[in-house]
């Protein structure tokens, strides 16, 4: 069975691999778009070098096609478990670059959002201007105005000319229906990921 990768952009990691060993090879094309490159950001980010990054995150998803046919879905991320190997096939690399021990290689400092941070900040925005679209207009305005530029109640109420007990009221509306809009998203956001 061959889907086509459009019928599977929504379509967990996990439930990917598991068409994948199932044998669709949309499903190996649709997981290897989606997480080849946060392989290689990883990659990237602990060796610092663009060629040896491709081959480790080649290595990585190869051992993932490999596993495929076992991969028990439900019991780990794929996410997590690429990342692991990842990881791994990374150290080896140092230790024998540097012909040193792992705990005397240390973590390369990078201030900026990883590639991973940044799709997953945008996927963020993107969910929540969906949301705000969905909204009621004047709820839409108020939300904004008050939980995205920050201006209190009374400017509020200055800039929709109510008061700002109307605008108590369009706020904690809005933010109860954009609850409501958001709430199945929360894993596909990466929030689960946030919390220790």
């Amino acid at each position: 069975m061959d889907m086509p990768p459009d019928a599977l952009s929504t379509v967990t990691d996990d439930a990917l691999l598991v068409l994948y060993a199932n044998g669709d090879p949309s499903a190996a094309r649709v997981l290897t778009t989606r997480l080849l490159p946060r392989v290689f950001a990883q990659a990237r980010r602990m060796l610092g070098d663009d060629s040896e990054a491709e081959d480790v995150a080649q290595e990585s998803m190869l051992r993932l096609w490999r596993i495929a046919p076992e991969w028990r879905q439900g019991e780990a991320q794929v996410t997590t478990w690429l990342y692991k190997v990842c990881a791994n096939l990374c150290t080896d690399r140092l230790r024998k670059r540097r012909g040193v021990a792992l705990e005397e290689v240390s973590e390369p400092a990078d201030p900026a959002p990883t590639a991973v941070q940044r799709m997953q900040d945008r996927s963020r925005s993107d969910a929540l201007q969906t949301a705000l679209n969905a909204l009621p207009d004047r709820q839409r305005q108020a939300v904004v105005l008050r939980h995205i530029e920050g201006l209190a109640n009374p400017e509020i109420a200055a800039v929709m000319d109510i008061s700002p007990r109307a605008v108590e009221s369009l706020t904690a509306r809005g933010k109860r229906a954009l609850a409501a809009l958001l709430a199945g998203r929360r894993a596909e956001l990466g929030y689960e990921d946030d919390t220790p």
